[in-house]
């Protein structure tokens, strides 16, 4: 895949880049090693300053860089902007948090002393240059939530990011090389991904994270396997909304439109397979189907814009695929299924709710990666929670009800990385966020997500 900025609103492409060769690869990996064996013995107050600097730079190049994001991937420029302004927040939380987070810790007094210790304390210290192998779909946002507290900890970072979304990757090395970070502490790897083996295998690399496929997943993990290298993976997620009959339909309803079309039906923790217990389903269909075709679907830098263009035109195809496929097994179409009249360039798809679905069709096995949504019929809580359960991810899921006896039931029972309750499934910095099952493993954010690239070293003293 060419290195290329390609206006998915238009399909025209735009920029074109020459990857990194080999021996560019090795100066960024050599750099990233020399920087981290330096960067390490920084304190937090070093540390907290340079990314307060990094999030006020951010902020101040917040129009500019969301319309870098919108040009190059496709997302609503409001939404562009939305996520800037969410990695300015993750800077400043981590930058005020990490110390505390990464305080030494230990065992209780007693058990100290049954160890046969005077002290017993437990140290978090940075592993070393991290790989990062980061997605399109939030191009600012996938790469902060790793990089802000990666840095924090005392860790460099080597970025390889998605081959659609150049610009944008460069600007996040210029971003932190602006705010004073020394040479070598985080860098972008202009390469493709035939090269994330060769650095990941350099003993010089000490871990990896990704954010992408579930295949993309595979390979990173067997490859960091075989070298015994530490990974954290969040792969693809088909998330659950349950409504059961004490929900407030209104609100599930409305809800349920931003949760499947947030970042035009592109993201991991969208709300995709719409469960919907009998009593209420057919008023629920009712409310989501005229929701999701009232969205206005146009050009993204159009401030009056809600869907814009899928990112790629092979990612539309596969949503036809899969739309296709779910119709010949029997699926109806409340609204949507097809390409919108009037909007000939560009990789649009109108938003879909698909009802009646059903185990024999694609979209009730595979992640859908656009606005398109499964609509089932449980006739009780266990059918529904059959149904969430009955997929090979699990990332998050919502239930709607009011009852705190199904709230207990659903967090007990969910097979996910996360239960909302009466709202969508959203990422926060004080919050872990990771999944199950074919999702991935490990965590992101919070105290959790610090420590994954920290070697928690027992420090024991003889009495």
């Amino acid at each position: 895949m060419p290195i290329a900025t390609v206006n998915p609103a238009t399909g025209e492409t735009l920029r074109t880049f020459r990857p990194f060769g080999p021996d560019e690869v090795e100066e960024r990996v050599a750099a990233a090693h020399r920087a981290f064996r330096r960067y390490r013995t920084t304190g937090f107050p070093e540390r907290t300053a340079l990314l307060l600097r990094a999030a006020d730079l951010l902020e101040e190049d917040l129009p500019e860089i969301a319309r870098t994001v919108t040009t190059e991937m496709g997302k609503p420029l409001t939404a562009a902007r939305a996520e800037a302004a969410k990695c300015v927040k993750a800077m400043r939380w981590y930058a005020g948090n990490a110390e505390a987070l990464l305080a030494d810790d230990g065992p209780s007094d007693a058990d100290v002393r049954d160890s046969g210790a005077a002290t017993a304390r437990v140290h978090y210290r940075p592993l070393g240059p991290v790989l990062a192998v980061m997605p399109w779909n939030f191009p600012l946002w996938q790469v902060v939530r790793f990089a802000a507290p990666a840095l924090m900890a005392g860790n460099t970072g080597l970025l390889k990011h998605a081959s659609n979304v150049p610009q944008t990757a460069l600007y996040l090395e210029d971003l932190f090389r602006r705010a004073g970070y020394p040479d070598g502490v985080f860098q972008t790897l202009l390469t493709g991904s035939d090269a994330v083996e060769g650095v990941l295998r350099d003993p010089r690399v000490a871990a990896a994270t990704l954010t992408g496929s579930e295949a993309a997943g595979r390979s990173v993990a067997a490859v960091a396997g075989d070298e015994v290298k530490k990974t954290v993976l969040e792969l693809g997620g088909s998330d659950p909304y349950l409504v059961l009959p004490s929900a407030d339909l209104e609100r599930a309803a409305a809800t349920a439109v931003t949760a499947r079309t947030q970042n035009n039906g592109q993201s991991c923790i969208a709300a995709k397979r719409f469960i919907v217990h009998a009593d209420v389903h057919d008023e629920f269909v009712d409310r989501f189907t005229a929701g999701m075709a009232a969205l206005r679907v146009g050009d993204p830098m159009d401030e009056a814009t809600d869907v814009g263009p899928l990112a790629s035109e092979r990612g539309r195809a596969d949503l036809e695929e899969l739309v296709d496929d779910a119709v010949g097994h029997g699926a109806g179409v409340r609204c949507g299924g097809r390409r919108p009249e009037g909007l000939d360039r560009g990789w649009y798809y109108e938003p879909t709710v698909l009802t009646g679905v059903t185990p024999a069709m694609r979209v009730h096995h595979e992640e859908t990666f656009g606005p398109v949504a499964s609509v089932y019929r449980a006739g009780n809580l266990d059918e529904a929670l059959d149904i969430a359960n009955d997929s090979p991810f699990g990332l998050s899921s919502n239930v709607w009800t009011r009852d705190d006896a199904e709230v207990e039931r659903c967090v007990r029972d969910l097979e996910a990385g996360g239960v909302y309750v009466n709202g969508m499934t959203a990422s926060h910095p004080a919050l872990p966020f990771g999944g199950v099952k074919r999702s991935g493993y490990g965590r992101e954010l919070s105290g959790h997500g610090i420590k994954e690239f920290c070697n928690a070293t027992t420090v024991w003293r003889a009495a």
